[in-house]
């Protein structure tokens, strides 16, 4: 049987988050759609949950080992029957005309569509004093970005067709840190000549695993890594780690990165987390600001350092 709409989920660990998300895509006005979840490695039981879910068109692939948020979406796309693909985090919460609007979002002509993500954070010292203030500005920079650049916010809650995804390929499975395999591909879909579109009506609520300085560092710190290979791939600069630092800012940030490795950026991040609430509201957001800028100027030159070392005669 086939279906307009494909909403394909990547998971692992996500016994805890998917409920939110079926519950929504349950309550859909437009029912013609079906759900894939893939499993990228079952650690608590994520079959067992999805497996008792009779109230959608829902299909489970598990994977017996994890192979990465990538080759679990080329999974789910490959089984995926609709027309439509939709692309969607485990932690998401479409409101009752998500998939209707997405199917409107598609009609006019081929395109990318991308909805944005509005961070519900618990009441931790990180949402307070940084989290929830740096979604609201990112969240209008992504608004306000120009045609050419809508690419870069490619990730958890967008659309395509299966044409342009036969066209563009696969997600690029070498991404296995975590950050820009979603970007890697929305580039590509641009590269291709696709307008990419960010619309509003397809924001959803996004309940974070993010809420605290030592997390969102640590994911600055492998995104870093990931960086690398997105720019070293397409010979495109997003951003410039190489560049001198060029003002005081950009100076500290260096400074502070040069010291700085996985382990030591999470145990600066919990010494931070436990001050935030203890020091001024605008001193402790540059702590976390520092920290995090930091940790991915350390993440990219650290990978810059093992390929170099891969690459030295031995």
């Amino acid at each position: 049987m086939t279906v307009r709409t494909s909403i394909v989920v990547p998971t692992r660990g996500g016994r805890a988050r998917l409920p939110v998300l079926l519950d929504g895509l349950a309550r859909q006005g437009d029912t013609d759609f079906e759900v894939v979840v893939v499993v990228d490695g079952d650690v608590d039981d994520t079959e067992g949950l999805l497996a008792r879910r009779t109230d959608l068109d829902l299909r489970t692939i598990a994977f017996p080992d994890n192979r990465g948020r990538s080759a679990a979406l080329n999974a789910g796309f490959a089984a995926a029957r609709g027309d439509l693909l939709v692309r969607m985090d485990d932690d998401l919460e479409p409101e009752p005309s998500y998939v209707a609007d997405r199917v409107a979002a598609h009609a006019d002509e081929p395109r990318g569509v991308i909805g944005l993500c509005r961070n519900v954070y618990p009441d931790t010292a990180y949402a307070r004093v940084y989290g929830a203030a740096m979604d609201v500005l990112s969240r209008d920079a992504a608004y306000a970005t120009g045609p050419g650049r809508t690419w870069l916010h490619w990730g958890a809650n967008v659309s395509t067709t299966r044409d342009d995804l036969e066209r563009v390929g696969g997600y690029d499975e070498g991404y296995r840190r975590y950050g820009w395999e979603d970007v890697d591909w929305g580039y590509r879909l641009h590269r291709l000549g696709r307008p990419i579109v960010v619309r509003p009506e397809l924001e959803v609520a996004h309940h974070v695993a993010a809420t605290t300085t030592t997390v969102r560092a640590l994911r600055a710190y492998h995104s870093g890594f990931s960086l690398v290979r997105f720019q070293d791939k397409h010979g495109v600069s997003v951003v410039d780690h190489e560049r001198p630092p060029a003002s005081a800012w950009e100076r500290l940030v260096a400074r502070y990165a040069a010291g700085l490795d996985e382990d030591r950026v999470r145990r600066r991040g919990d010494r931070i987390e436990a001050t935030l609430l203890r020091i001024p509201r605008y001193v402790a957001r540059k702590r976390v600001a520092l920290l995090v800028e930091a940790a991915a100027r350390a993440g990219y030159h650290e990978a810059r350092r093992q390929a170099r070392q891969e690459e030295s005669p031995t």
